[in-house]
């Protein structure tokens, strides 16, 4: 079976308490990631400071030798609060993911009203790392009756 990237950090960060306090602070922050086969799903919150954004997601599977950046893409209807939008972002990561020891790290980009702010999980960036995903233990075969009813004579 192929690997699945574990997130070294909560990978639901939008519900952790203050959130929307830290999106408002820092204008951007990752709100999930859920890993697929091949691929890291995400959303990310911003402040909404004008009508025109761009945010982008930027990620290495080789400490940085090389990135590549992935644009997200803006979520209607956006979140109740009035004041923040939300962006859905989807990395490609193709047969790369496919190797255990693989380390994904990323960043998340807000370009706005000729501003640019960053989330880079408090400097440490965000990692995801390969775990081989363990099959399904193979149990001692069943004795077909042994989940049928007790038979009194």
């Amino acid at each position: 079976p192929l690997p699945l990237l574990e997130p070294l950090f909560p990978p639901q960060p939008g519900s952790s308490p203050g959130f929307a306090e830290r999106v408002r602070q820092h204008k951007v922050r990752l709100e999930w990631v859920r890993a697929e086969p091949a691929a890291l799903r995400g959303a990310v919150r911003v402040l909404n400071l004008a009508y025109e954004k761009v945010v982008s997601v930027r990620y290495t599977l080789n400490g940085w030798a090389s990135c590549a950046e992935a644009a997200a893409t803006y979520q209607p209807p956006g979140p109740a609060d009035g004041i923040t939008d939300r962006f859905a972002f989807l990395l490609p990561l193709g047969a790369a993911a496919a190797a255990a020891e693989t380390t994904l790290e990323f960043a998340v980009r807000y370009r706005v009203a000729g501003a640019e702010y960053w989330d880079n999980n408090e400097g440490k960036n965000y990692r995801l790392r390969g775990r081989q995903r363990v099959p399904p233990a193979a149990g001692p075969p069943q004795d077909p009756d042994s989940s049928a009813w007790i038979h009194f004579i």
